[in-house]
C-alpha cells in the first residue's frame, strides 16, 4: 500500500496508553519518517516516468493517463473513443484495476491491442508498472497510448507516469464540488471530461458551478462536456487528441532532424 493516502499508516485508537509521556515526541519522528518515505517512493518513481517519457518521446507516442473515481464512465468512453481513432491512427490501452480483467477484454474487443494491470491491493499505476506493460504491449510508433488508471481521485495524482498528460473523468452523477474536494487532482490533470451529459435532465448537477470549482484549483484546465453512452459531444474529444498527437509528432520530427544535424556536422568536422 502507497504512503501517499496513509493507508499503512498505524492507526492511534482512541483510549489507548502508550505507558509514557513522549508520544508527540514520537508522532513527530514517525511523521518525519513517513515524509520521507514517500519522498523516495516518489523520487524513485520518478527514474522510471522518465524512461518511460524518453520512450514516448523517441517512438512519437502520445500517452494518456485517464484518472476517475470509480463508475465514471472510462471504460465505456475509451471503447468509443478507440473505434472513432482506430481507422485513423494507431491506438493501444494499459488497463489499470485491483482485481479482473473485464475492462482489457472490452478493450480487446473493439480491435485494439490492451494490456491489463492488476494492483491487488494497489491503489494506483506507478511508473515502474508502465514501463514493464510497454514491454509487453509494444505500443507501435506514432500511436496514441491511453492508460486507464486504476478508480482513484487520491494517489493516482501525485505518480507521474510519464504521460503527456492527465485526463479527469468526472460523471455528472458524482457532484460539482468533486474539483474541491480532490483538488490535488484536478490540479495535475489537463483536461476534465464531463461525462454522463445525457443524464442532466434528471439530475441537480449544476455544470457552471463545477467548471467554476475546477477552475479555482486550476485555472488552465480544459473543460469537455460529453456523453460517452450516446456519443454526443465525442467530436471535440477526439479533437484535443489529434491536436495532441500533431503536437507529439511534430516534436519528434524536430528531434530526429536535429539529430541528423549534429550526425552530419560531425562527418563535415571529421573531413
Amino acid at each position: 500500500m502507497c504512503t501517499v493516502c496513509g493507508c499503512d499508516t498505524p492507526h492511534h485508537h482512541p483510549g489507548h496508553d502508550h505507558g509514557h509521556d513522549h508520544h508527540d515526541d514520537h508522532h513527530d519522528h514517525g511523521s518525519s519518517r513517513m515524509i520521507q518515505v514517500e519522498r523516495d517512493i516518489l523520487a524513485h518513481n520518478d527514474g522510471h516516468a522518465a524512461r518511460n517519457r524518453a520512450v514516448f518521446a523517441e517512438r512519437g507516442i502520445l500517452a494518456l493517463n485517464l484518472v476517475s473515481s470509480p463508475g465514471s464512465g472510462k471504460t465505456t468512453l475509451l471503447c468509443r473513443t478507440v473505434e472513432a481513432l482506430k481507422a485513423r491512427m494507431p491506438v493501444a490501452v494499459i488497463e489499470g484495476d485491483q482485481q479482473t480483467s473485464f475492462d482489457a477484454e472490452r478493450i480487446r474487443a473493439t480491435g485494439a491491442p490492451a494490456f491489463q494491470i492488476n494492483t491487488g491491493k494497489g491503489c494506483h499505476l506507478d511508473a515502474h508498472m508502465i514501463e514493464s506493460a510497454l514491454a509487453r504491449l509494444r505500443p507501435e510508433e506514432d500511436s496514441v497510448l491511453f492508460i486507464e488508471n486504476v478508480g482513484n481521485l487520491v494517489c493516482p495524482a501525485a505518480f507521474d507516469l510519464g504521460e503527456a498528460a492527465k485526463v479527469a473523468i468526472l460523471s455528472v452523477t458524482e457532484g460539482e464540488d468533486k474539483p474541491l474536494k480532490y483538488p490535488h487532482m484536478f490540479q495535475a490533470a489537463s483536461l476534465m471530461v464531463l461525462n454522463k451529459t445525457d443524464l442532466l435532465p434528471h439530475l441537480d448537477f449544476d455544470v457552471d458551478a463545477c467548471v467554476a470549482h475546477a477552475r479555482r484549483v486550476n485555472p488552465s484546465i480544459t473543460v469537455l462536456m460529453l456523453s460517452a453512452r450516446t456519443g454526443d459531444g465525442l467530436d471535440p474529444w477526439l479533437e484535443w487528441i489529434a491536436e495532441r498527437r500533431r503536437h507529439t509528432l511534430a516534436h519528434r520530427a524536430e528531434s530526429l532532424e536535429a539529430k541528423l544535424a549534429a550526425v552530419r556536422a560531425t562527418m563535415d568536422s571529421s573531413g
